[in-house]
This record gives C-alpha cells, sequence and structure tokens, in this order.
C-alpha cells in the first residue's frame, strides 16, 4: 500500500544523510514527491536489473539487498534499517538496480522518484555537493565492513552484530531483528558456522533464547569484537 507521507516518516526522510544537507525548500520539494509504503515479510522492493526508478529510506522494520548467482544462490549484500537509504548509485548512474530489495520484515518504506533527486540536482549543484559527502561517508562505512569480514574470525563478527544491537553497557537482552540464516548471511558465514559461533560467545556470557539474546558483559564481548591477533 502506498501513501503520501506520514509525520514519522517526513522527519526520518528529512535526517537521512543522504538528505539532510539539504535547503529546506529542496527537501520539502523532494518530500511532496515521495511516497511511504508498507511491505510485508517477503515482499520483494525491486528485481536485480530492473530500471532503477526510486531511492529507497526505511522507515522501520528491515530490508535486505542481495544479488542472485548464476546458480541461483542468492548472495546477501547488505540489511538496511531505519533512517537508513539504499540504491543511490544505482540512481546517479542512470542503470539497473543491481540487486534486488526484498522486506526481512515488515516494513516501511519511502521511495524517493529518481526523476525529482536528479531534477533537484540540476537546479541546485549545492545540493549535488551534500549528498555527494554523504556518499563518500557510505563508501567508507563499507570499506569497513568488508575490512572486517576479510579480518575477523566468525565469532568477532557475530560479537559484531550483537554489539550493533546494543544501546548502552552492563547486561542487556537484545531481539534478533531478523532470522538466523539471514543474520549467518550477513556476516559472511554458513548458518551452521553460525551456530558454533553462538557456541563460542556462550564463554563470554552470550545466551540466546529464542529471538532473544542475554549480553552478560558488553564491555567485555566490545573488546573480544575488536581484538587482534
Amino acid at each position: 500500500m502506498t501513501q503520501a507521507l506520514s509525520a514519522t516518516a517526513f522527519s526520518i526522510l528529512g535526517q537521512t544523510p543522504l538528505l539532510r544537507g539539504l535547503p529546506e525548500g529542496a527537501f520539502a520539494a523532494l518530500a511532496a514527491a515521495s511516497s511511504e509504503r508498507f511491505v510485508r515479510r517477503g515482499e520483494v522492493l525491486f528485481l536485480q536489473g530492473a530500471p532503477a526508478e526510486h531511492i529507497w529510506v526505511v522507515i522501520d522494520g528491515w530490508i535486505k539487498i542481495y544479488r542472485t548467482t548464476q546458480g541461483g544462490a542468492e548472495a546477501v549484500m547488505a540489511v538496511f534499517t531505519r533512517g537508513q537509504s539504499f540504491a543511490e548509485a544505482a540512481v546517479f548512474r542512470a542503470a539497473g538496480y543491481p540487486t534486488t530489495a526484498e522486506a526481512a520484515t515488515d516494513a516501511r518504506v519511502v521511495r524517493v522518484p529518481a526523476a525529482a533527486l536528479m531534477r533537484l540536482v540540476r537546479e541546485r549543484p549545492e545540493a549535488a555537493l551534500a549528498m555527494l559527502a554523504s556518499l563518500s561517508q557510505k563508501l567508507h562505512l563499507l570499506i569497513g565492513e568488508l575490512e572486517q569480514l576479510k579480518v575477523s574470525g566468525g565469532a568477532q563478527r557475530v560479537a559484531g552484530f550483537l554489539l550493533s544491537l546494543c544501546d548502552g553497557t552492563g547486561d542487556q537482552t537484545v531481539a534478533l531483528p531478523y532470522d538466523k540464516a539471514l543474520i549467518a548471511a550477513k556476516v559472511g558465514m554458513k548458518p551452521e558456522s553460525l551456530s558454533r559461533a553462538f557456541n563460542r560467545l556462550r564463554g563470554l556470557g552470550v545466551r540466546i533464547d529464542g529471538d532473544s539474546v542475554r549480553i552478560a558483559d558488553v564491555a567485555g564481548l566490545q573488546s573480544f569484537a575488536t581484538e587482534t591477533d
């Protein structure tokens, strides 16, 4: 279901790194051209190779981005949540979407039309500079994630994922936001390897109970996640 932006969606859209540097009038015009959409878990937002007609921003829930290999396997590239945008590069390149986007949970998203965005860039060069800075920052974050996949062990990567769900220190219980198969794909391992990683983390006070994880010592888990040989 698609509708005009709610007050919540308007506020989150304005705080998205890609758009928060825009002049007030320019942002208001872009928001007016955008629409809000509710999607069910498993619903596809766009397919790999389809024309890149929108930039997307997550308002609630989780969206996974993946590529389908020649053998039909699904390679998860990223998972996005509240306040995060995706598909910018495809729009600016005027190319097809290089991935498929699917709702990993029930979610709400905003679709920002590519045509409206490109018109803004042509008319307001300062807007283009603000967006370029945001894309550069996003690239650095992706490089950091790639580095972690290359140099960290499986248990360390799982620890880092759990820490991304925490909002403090000490003893915490966090909810796993989506299924364990997707968590495994996000941290670059097979589901059976994920189970072994969780078992290893038990020694650090990590306990799984269904879709919840209790972390007895967040600081200790942080030290483990960042330790080097």
